[in-house]
This record gives structure tokens, C-alpha cells and sequence, in this order.
């Protein structure tokens, strides 16, 4: 692929492009600069005409165009330094302090005496102030005789003028490295479809991943322009702060260990024993994942809250309070006991039971069976379960917003940074603290495993699994399982019943005025989100299954850091996100900020780990002689994708299609961030009725929002039905 004349003509085609770009730009950047000057000349000879001969109070002429513009700061001297005597009048002391150090400069010489002789006079060179660029004019002001009545020194702060400069630097050296990665990957490589397929993935996950996380980094080092530590010394040392650090430890260990523990009997429930209905044990154990994140807590509080049926209606309790770490731990315990049961129901599954079949046979009980082989083979589930769940607590930001009271977490610190007190560098310093923890945690597992051997399936395995309990505990095991959905379907039944409900808490009237009061108020945010979710939904679904293929068949350059940046969104909390994407979509050269597109982008990008994921999973089950087969007939690599691959990967495809449909319908952390007046979000009109207490119209768009996210699910289950021959029997 590489050869002499195929390098020669390169450097000679680059150094060609590279001259004529620097040429074009030159002259692009050249005429800005002179209509930037006749700009601000035009500026300066319309402020020296605005002043007359009987003009006395100076100070108010300054002070007058200085509000006008404040990118504008005026030195007026009456009379001609070099010939008369002169006074000299400013608003600004700090100007005026920077001008005396400047005055016996060669530039600044010149520019008197140019004034002093009618001519206006543009530095040359921009001068620094205060962390801004400032270029200044010498304006001659003039009487209607056209003699000269004093000098005129205006300060033009240029800061976004010079922005554009900085842009035109950026394109410049974007159009060298696209000639770059063009013709090398036309001229020097054996796949040139793949490699832009793989070019234009990485430059999307490099610009709405790394780039955005870059820019919160750095803010969060920079202080009035300047490099400073000054953030995070007071994120580290201020106590409200480290409060909320530890509150959120201790939430995500309580909530992490109650949801693994939960997880774990339905998994081991419904995978190793013998029961019916395991279908519906099945949905009531993922209901919660497919519920928008407001839901429980909203059901929570019309029950245990300061008004709520129980404990006001029926219990009648007067100190009781479910704000803070309680009522927080019940309901992320509630809302995310469904990642571990479908973290550890594969794991469980997967484990050939002829260990267990052995222990049995030599005498072992059942319940020592289960502490030495069982359990021990399930513990890299378990972990990775537990480390699932401690992330999503850490990073749960709808919940705690309404549900913590006193208690503080650092999401919700974050955001109050960030919507509160627009301190956008203590709001990102706050949410990469939350990184700590999670980083840790998954260190500590992926260690811990590493030293482990947990392999059991070296050959076929058997289909059949071997029942672990006897009948009495099988009985307490169902039955908390029972006790548990009974709870659940409560807490989703009082969500319906809110929306039938006057005033929860006050009166009880049946009424069916919050149903049309909370649709012709959340119409446009339904639309909205319906319409963005279903847009991002199918690009993410492609360019997840694209991505699989990409890393289970490719191998290429910078593979580990394009996997990297690839999985990075599932560990990043949406905090961070969200506040990432402001600092750096709010300005050039990519400007989304306001838009429904950054919206969209923010759901394909949160929700492509998993879809990658799953098409990983069902590649490496695919034997690529099939794709060689039909590349060896003459296809592409688009139509082996097309024709090949993505019928196999339909189960993974339309399931990534769903999950991204459905999380983008239920986000709230990073869309919360990102919403405008034009783009609205249905969960953040669920959280605003909330936090004003209206519990019904909050019921109605909570019910509304899961009614479509269950038909969402409903369709893909038509879509994609599970192969019986996967299935395995249980026997006693």
C-alpha cells in the first residue's frame, strides 16, 4: 500500500493544499481586519461629532456612550497635550491607570500627535486589559471651525471580534486534516468504506464526548480568564459540599446493596426453581426500568408524604417524614432493583448445573450446594450488578430533586450550581467529584475478578437446572417476591388513581379535570419529546449496530481509545453531561445550545453504550464466514452490513431501538440542562407540577408517559420473540 510515488505525490498534493489554504485564509482574515477598523473608525467619528464646542460636562458625555456600549470606555483630554495646557476626563480609574502606563509608548505618541493634527489614528497592535483584548482609537474632537478641541481616546474591547479570527484558524487546519484522512484513507488503506465508516464514528463520539467533558475539565480550572485551583479548593474544603459527597455514598451503598439483594431473589427465583408465571414475575421485575424516573417517588409521596393517604388518611402520623435518605433509598431501591435482576438473571441462567448436580450427588445439602457453588460462581454478577446500580444511584438526579428534603447529594448540588447560581465551573467540578466513587468501584470489581475463575461451560451445557430449595423456603422466597410486586403495583396504581383525585392528600373527589387540564398544558411537551425521542431512536440503533461490528471485526489503530470514548457515556453522570454540553455547544465553532439537535444528540450519545453492547453480544455469536462469504461474491461493505449483518443483529438492533426510545422519552438529568422555549421536555413538566404540588396533573403526564413507553415495549416484544430452543427446564 505504501509506496515512493505514492508519498512523493502526497507531500507535493499537501504542501500545495497547505499553501493555498494559509493563502486563502490569509486574505480572508486580512479584509475582516480592515472592515473590523473601518468599523470602529465609523464608531469613533460619529462619538467625536457628539460632542459641541459648548460642551462643559464631560464626564456625563463619557458616561452616556459608556452605558450605551459597554464594550466601550472613553478618555477625553480638553485641549492638546503637546501644545496647551490639557485636562483630562474618564469614569473609569482602572482605564484611566492602564492609559498613564501606555502614554510614553512609541504607539501611543504617535496616535496624540495624529489626533492633535486631525487625523484619527488605530493602534497597530491590541492591547490586554483585565483578561480582554482592546484595540484604541486617537479621535481628533473637533469645533465647527474644524480645529482641534481636544484629543478623543477610545478603548474597543474585541473580544468577540477576535473569536472570529480563532474560528477562521480552526477551519484553516480542518481542511489540512481532512485532505489528511481523506487521501490516506483512499490511497493507503484495503477497507477505504470501513475506514470512513470508522472516521466519521470517531469524530462523532470525539466531538459530542471528549470534547464537551474537555471543556467542563478546564473550566473547572480556570478562574477571570486564568489558570487557578481556586474551584476546587473550595469544592474540597467547604462542608456543604463534602456533605453532599458522603450523602451520596452512602445512598448509592444503601440503594445498591437493597437493589442487588432484591435482584438477586428474583433472579434466582425464576431461574432456579421451579414456579408459574414466571412471565409475569418477569415483567413486574422490569416494570420499573421502563417507568419514567418521577413516577415512584411521585406515588411515594401521594402515599407517605406530609399528606399522604397513609400516613395522614390512615395511620394519622404527625412527625413522620419520607424526605432524605429513607425515602430515597425506598425508592431508587424500587426503581432500580430491575438492573441488577437483569444484570444477575443471565449469569444464574448461564451456570451449568452439573457442579451442582456433583455437590448433591456427594451427600451436600442443598443449602451448602448453593454457599460453595452457586453463590460463588454468581459473584461476578453480583458485583457487577452492585456496581451497576451504585453508578445509576450516584448519578440520580430526578429522584433526589424532589425526594431528599435536608439531605444533600451531589447531583442535585450540581445542578442548583448550575440553574441556581450560575457558577457552571462548581456545578462541573461537582459532577466529576461524582466520577470518583464510580471509577472505584468499577477498579476494585474488574480487579477482583481478574483473579478469579468463574469459567463452569467447557463444553455443551446441560439443559437442565437443578432445583436448590426445598419447599418451605421456596414458599418464603415467593412469597417476598409476592409482597414485593404487591408493593410495586400500589405504588403504580396510586400514580393512576392521582390522576381521578381533586386534591391528594385534602379531597378525594373523583374528578376528571386533571386529565384535561394536565393534556392541554403538556400537549406540546409530549409532542416534543415524542418527536425528539423518535428522531434520535433510529440513528442511534444504526450507529450502535455499525459500531458492534466495527469492534468485534476490525482491527485498527487507536481501537482502545475509540472504545473508550464510545462506552464513556454510561459512567458519566447525565449531571456532567448536561453541563458539559452547555460550555461547549454555547459558542463557536458549533453552536446548539436552544436547539431540539443537541437534544437529540444527547439521547443518541447517553444511550449508545447499551446498544453497542448488545450488538457486541449477539456479533460474537454470528460466525464472520458468513460476511467473508459474501464479500468474497463481490458486496461491499455497506451491502454485507445491510443484507448480512443487520437481519442477524434484528433481536439486538430492535431491542437497542427501544431502549433508546424509551430512555430518551424518561431522561431528566442531562435534558433538564438542555431544554428550551421552543424544545420542551415532558419529565421536566412532571418534576415542575411536582414541586408545585400539583400531584394530579403530575399523575396524568406520569400515566401518559408510561402508557407509550409500555406500547414502545409492546411492539418490540411483537417484533422480537425468544427462541424456545434457548429455553431451559427446571427439575426438583
Amino acid at each position: 500500500m505504501f509506496t515512493y510515488k505514492k508519498i512523493l505525490y502526497f507531500i507535493i498534493l499537501l504542501l500545495l493544499i497547505s499553501v493555498i489554504d494559509f493563502w486563502i485564509f490569509s486574505n480572508i482574515k486580512s479584509s475582516y481586519n480592515k472592515m473590523l477598523n473601518d468599523t470602529l473608525l465609523k464608531t469613533g467619528h460619529i462619538i467625536s461629532k457628539s460632542i459641541s464646542e459648548d460642551e462643559k460636562d464631560y464626564n456625563s458625555w463619557i458616561e452616556k456612550y459608556e452605558k450605551e456600549n459597554e464594550t466601550l470606555k472613553i478618555i477625553y483630554i480638553d485641549g492638546l497635550p503637546d501644545f496647551f495646557e490639557s485636562t483630562e476626563y474618564y469614569i473609569d480609574k482602572n482605564i484611566y491607570n492602564f492609559y498613564k502606563n501606555l502614554i510614553e509608548t512609541d504607539e501611543f505618541k504617535k496616535g496624540i500627535e495624529s489626533a492633535e493634527y486631525s487625523e484619527f489614528y488605530i493602534t497597530k497592535k491590541d492591547y490586554e486589559y483585565n483578561n480582554s483584548k482592546y484595540r484604541i482609537i486617537f479621535s481628533p474632537i473637533l469645533s465647527n471651525d474644524y480645529d482641534v478641541l481636544g484629543i478623543g481616546i477610545l478603548f474597543f474591547e474585541i473580544d468577540k471580534y477576535l473569536k472570529f479570527y480563532s474560528l477562521a484558524n480552526i477551519f484553516m487546519f480542518s481542511i489540512i486534516i481532512i485532505f489528511i484522512l481523506i487521501y490516506g484513507i483512499i490511497n493507503f488503506s484495503r477497507d477505504p468504506i470501513m475506514n470512513f465508516i470508522i472516521l466519521a464514528i470517531f469524530i462523532i463520539v470525539a466531538v459530542f464526548t471528549a470534547y464537551p467533558l474537555f471543556e467542563a475539565f478546564r473550566l473547572t480550572f480556570i478562574k477571570n480568564g486564568e489558570f487557578s485551583l481556586e474551584i476546587w479548593k473550595k469544592i474540597l474544603t467547604t462542608n456543604q459540599y463534602l456533605k453532599a459527597f458522603w450523602g451520596s455514598i452512602k445512598l448509592g451503598i444503601s440503594t445498591a446493596t437493597l437493589s442487588t439483594l432484591i435482584g438477586f431473589l428474583f433472579a434466582f427465583v425464576l431461574t432456579r426453581t421451579t414456579i408459574k408465571g414466571k412471565k409475569f414475575f418477569n415483567t413486574m421485575a422490569t416494570l420499573p426500568v421502563i417507568s419514567p424516573p418521577f413516577s415512584l417517588t411521585l406515588s411515594i409521596l401521594l402515599l407517605f408524604g406530609n399528606n399522604g393517604l397513609i400516613t395522614k388518611k390512615i395511620l394519622h402520623l404527625q412527625n413522620f417524614s419520607i424526605y432524605g435518605l429513607l425515602g430515597l433509598t425506598l425508592v431508587q431501591t424500587m426503581g432500580m432493583f430491575p438492573i441488577a435482576y437483569l444484570t444477575m438473571v443471565g449469569i444464574l441462567h448461564s451456570i451449568d448445573s452439573t457442579l451442582e448436580d456433583a455437590s448433591l450427588d456427594l451427600n451436600a445439602s442443598k443449602l451448602k450446594t448453593f454457599l460453595t457453588i452457586t453463590f460463588p460462581l454468581s459473584m461476578p454478577g453480583i458485583l457487577s450488578a452492585w456496581l451497576l446500580v451504585f453508578t445509576n444511584s450516584l448519578a440520580d438526579f430526578a429522584n433526589p430533586l424532589i425526594l431528599s428534603g435536608n439531605y444533600r447529594v451531589l447531583s442535585v448540588e450540581a445542578y442548583l450550581e448550575v440553574t441556581g447560581m450560575n457558577r457552571l465551573g462548581n456545578g462541573a467540578a461537582l459532577s466529576i467529584l461524582l466520577l470518583l466513587p464510580t471509577i472505584t468501584a468499577f477498579l476494585v470489581q474488574r480487579f477482583w475478578v481478574s483473579k478469579k475463575s468463574f469459567v463452569t461451560v467447557t463444553g455443551k451445557p446441560s439443559p437442565r437446572i437443578t432445583e436448590l430449595v426445598s419447599k418451605p423456603v421456596k414458599i418464603i422466597l415467593i412469597s417476598l417476591i409476592i409482597f414485593i410486586i404487591i408493593f410495586l403495583i400500589s405504588l403504580y396504581g396510586t400514580i393512576v388513581a392521582g390522576c381521578f383525585v381533586k386534591n391528594w392528600g385534602i379531597d378525594y373527589t373523583f374528578t376528571l379535570e386533571n386529565i384535561k387540564e394536565a393534556l392541554q398544558r403538556g400537549k406540546d411537551a409530549i409532542t416534543d419529546t415524542v418527536t425528539l425521542a423518535s428522531i434520535a431512536t433510529p440513528f442511534a440503533g444504526i450507529i450502535a449496530m455499525m459500531t458492534a461490528l466495527i469492534l468485534v471485526r476490525k482491527k485498527f489503530i487507536g481501537k482502545r481509545i475509540f472504545e473508550i470514548l464510545i462506552m464513556a457515556p454510561f459512567a458519566i453522570p447525565g449531571t456532567l453531561i448536561g453541563i458539559s454540553y452547555i460550555l461547549a455547544f454555547n459558542k463557536p465553532p458549533i453552536i446548539l445550545v436552544g436547539t431540539g439537535a443537541i437534544i437529540v444528540i444527547n439521547y443518541i450519545i447517553r444511550e449508545l453504550p447499551v446498544g453497542v453492547e448488545g450488538g457486541i453480544a449477539a456479533l460474537r455469536q454470528i460466525d464472520p464466514s458468513i460476511e467473508e462469504a459474501a464479500q468474497d461474491l463481490g458486496a461491499d461493505v455497506p451491502t454485507v452490513f445491510k443484507t448480512i449483518v443487520l437481519p442477524l443483529l434484528r433481536p439486538a438492533f430492535i431491542s437497542s431501538l427501544s431502549y433508546t426510545f424509551v430512555r430518551s422519552m424518561t431522561a431528566v438529568s442531562a435534558v433538564i440542562f438542555l431544554i428550551s422555549a421552543k424544545w420542551y421536555h415532558i419529565t421536566v413538566l412532571i418534576y415542575n407540577f411536582s414541586e408545585n404540588l400539583r400531584f394530579g396533573l403530575a399523575s396524568v403526564l406520569a400515566t401518559t408517559l408510561i402508557i407509550i413507553v409500555l406500547a414502545a415495549f409492546g411492539i418490540m416484544r411483537l417484533l422480537v420473540k425468544e427462541s424456545e430452543a434457548l429455553e431451559k427446564t427446571v427439575s426438583q
